[in-house]
């Protein structure tokens, strides 16, 4: 039996049974990455001894008759600008490189006490600064389909540790598409919950106004699994929604009349110039299959997609200069001696971030200076502003949008609005998968359950596999 191919809610029942102990499956998961990893390269750090450790005790509480979590006993990863209590926290930074958090994230309190067992932290553009996984002080990620390809960023370690079997589920952080956009280049599923639905108290911010945390999963079942534990109000979380949080795994249904009556937009703005025969042709047979089980899909026009990816950027610069200026050399983190105070300053810095980091702080700070923040940062706001309205107005008329993956222009503006948005893989073009991209009313994840797990259990092809990465 090779575990690591089998889901969260398979492996789940096995460890019930007691076919299989927590400790078996975390050192298959182990033995899987000491294989695939070095050609990969998903994690920054591999916590072994410690995942064992917690392997262990699950197995004791289990043969001890203690009622367990689904999600008891199961190896996770989780994107390295997540803090782990004891565990080095690096962003994929030299700034960082050497930070152990003194507590940990929310999500990862919750995640233990659910007792998932961490296996590693997956690496990430620096900060959550790309689109590749590229811009990492650490190492560049590897597609598990193409070893010569990207897996996305800024969250490509954590999909593609999911992807290849390294991980049974991982967590990442979705600043403008960075859970969806390398969910949809490894084919695993990725959701960007609600803002404020899951909490933000434990990532290092990049822009925290559009920071969320979210799953990342091999189907559906598992992914509604993950988002019930790790959803829910936290106190130390000032953005964290009052709200009672459903059993998602009830919006998951085997009728395929499930979804009949709803409609979905194609918002056209999202359908310019650039995508691929092989893409749009997956597109358009996810659009069939709908309609053929009683959707309606219907074009609708969010008028400011092109602007609102330009204020996204300036946004998300101007909030990383703010949040990245703690990073001085004199609290924590990297620090390089210098002739004097700033000598130091300016060296710590220069020395610590990349280039990709240095840009967008660089830009960050000329939006909020004052000769060009109304000119930058308050036109931003005020496209913020149009691009929620523009999907306010879009469901008054549909239940949720369908788009693709392919490039920001699709994702970013989901983020400036504080949309759910979930990525679905849907078959392969030129060998490579296929993501479908659909967006939500706020914290309406229910409905984007609904249609992608009719997708899923309906569609022609199997969820794509990464073989290249299996041959080598």
């Amino acid at each position: 039996m090779q575990l690591h191919t089998l889901t969260v809610h398979q492996l789940s029942q096995l460890l019930a049974d007691k076919e299989v102990s927590s400790l078996e499956l975390t050192q298959a998961y182990l033995e899987r990455i000491r294989q695939k990893d070095h050609e990969l390269q998903a994690f920054v750090t591999v916590t072994g001894e410690e995942a064992l450790a917690q392997a262990r005790l699950v197995d004791e509480q289990r043969l001890g008759g203690e009622e367990l979590s689904a999600l008891a006993g199961i190896p996770m990863a989780v994107q390295d600008n997540i803090c782990t209590a004891g565990v080095k926290t690096t962003c994929a930074s030299r700034m960082l490189s050497h930070y152990i958090p003194p507590a940990d994230a929310t999500v990862m309190g919750r995640l233990r006490k659910a007792g998932s067992v961490l296996i590693g932290k997956a690496n990430l553009d620096e900060f959550g600064m790309g689109s590749s996984t590229g811009h990492s002080a650490c190492h560049d990620t590897r597609n598990p389909f193409d070893l010569t390809a990207v897996p996305g960023g800024s969250g490509g370690g954590a999909a593609a540790a999911v992807a290849a079997g390294e991980a049974a589920f991982a967590l990442g952080s979705d600043t403008g598409g960075d859970i969806r956009q390398p969910a949809a280049f490894c084919g695993v599923i990725g959701l960007k919950p609600t803002y404020g639905y899951v909490p933000r108290t434990g990532l290092i911010s990049y822009a925290s106004s559009l920071d969320q945390i979210g799953p990342f999963a091999r189907d559906l079942k598992d992914l509604a699994l993950i988002l019930k534990t790790i959803c829910g109000h936290d106190a130390g979380d000032s953005t964290s929604a009052l709200l009672e949080v459903p059993d998602f795994r009830e919006s998951l249904s085997n009728d395929s009349n499930d979804i009949k009556g709803l409609k979905i937009g194609l918002p056209k703005e999202y359908f310019a110039a650039g995508v691929s025969p092989g893409v749009a042709a997956r597109l358009q047979e996810a659009i069939t299959k709908l309609e053929e089980l009683g959707a309606r899909c219907v074009e609708v026009t969010l008028p400011h997609t092109e602007v609102a990816a330009a204020a996204h950027y300036a946004l998300a610069c101007a909030e990383a200069s703010s949040n990245l200026a703690r990073y001085d050399g004199v609290r924590y983190g990297l620090r390089v001696e210098g002739e004097d105070v700033q000598n130091m300053f300016m060296k710590t810095r220069g020395q610590g971030f990349g280039s990709a980091v240095k840009r967008s702080i660089m830009l960050g700070t000329h939006v909020l200076s004052s000769a060009h923040y109304d000119d930058y940062y308050t036109q931003a706001l005020k496209v913020r502003t149009l691009n929620s309205q523009d999907f306010a107005q879009a469901f008054e008329q549909v239940d949720c949008l369908l788009t693709l993956v392919h490039s920001h222009r699709c994702t970013l503006p989901a983020n400036l609005a504080g949309l759910p948005a979930l990525s679905l893989p849907y078959g392969l073009s030129e060998g490579m998968p296929v993501g479908l991209q659909l967006i939500g009313r706020h914290f309406d994840e229910q409905t984007l359950l609904r249609v992608a797990y009719t997708l899923e259990q309906n569609r022609d092809q199997t969820r794509p596999q990464p073989n290249p990465a299996d041959r080598k």
